[in-house]
């Protein structure tokens, strides 16, 4: 096997998912396996996507490889770099703290109004995570109790 062209392209985290996902598919439906260090290597990567609080540990996924596109095209005002918007969705910030990890200078570049827009949009396109509003729950209920 001979590269063609090196790094012709970046995946996001989600391509990649999904692309192993239809591999396994297609492999089960013709009852056949791959070498095994590619059984294994796909395992190992799916599960690390499907760690919590891995992005693509929700299910079901509350976006697929389609929402890609819809999310370049919102966030295109905002003069966001195509690594950041890689970051944004490997990441899936849902707040502003973890988007200023994301976005080189962020408060130099974007008002806080900007930075909120951001996130809802991000939050729009690609979900949020149920599991932070319901430990948000437990943990206020925790403190109620030991009050």
């Amino acid at each position: 096997m001979r590269v063609l062209e090196a790094q012709n392209a970046v995946l996001t985290n989600v391509e990649v998912y999904t692309f192993l996902q239809n591999q396994a598919k297609e492999y089960q439906a013709q009852k056949r396996r791959g070498p095994s260090n590619l059984e294994t290597l796909r395992g190992e990567v799916i599960n690390y996507f499907e760690t919590y609080p891995g992005p693509l540990s929700q299910k079901p996924l509350p976006y697929d490889v389609n929402a890609i596109p819809e999310l370049l095209k919102k966030l295109k005002a905002y003069n966001i770099s195509k690594g950041e918007c890689i970051m944004i969705m490997n990441l899936r910030p849902t707040g502003t703290v973890v988007l200023n990890a994301v976005l080189e200078d962020m408060e130099g570049r974007f008002t806080e109004q900007q930075q909120e827009e951001i996130v809802n949009i991000i939050t729009e396109v690609l979900g949020a995570f149920p599991e932070e509003e319901e430990a948000a729950e437990e943990g206020e209920e925790d403190a109620m109790e030991t009050t």
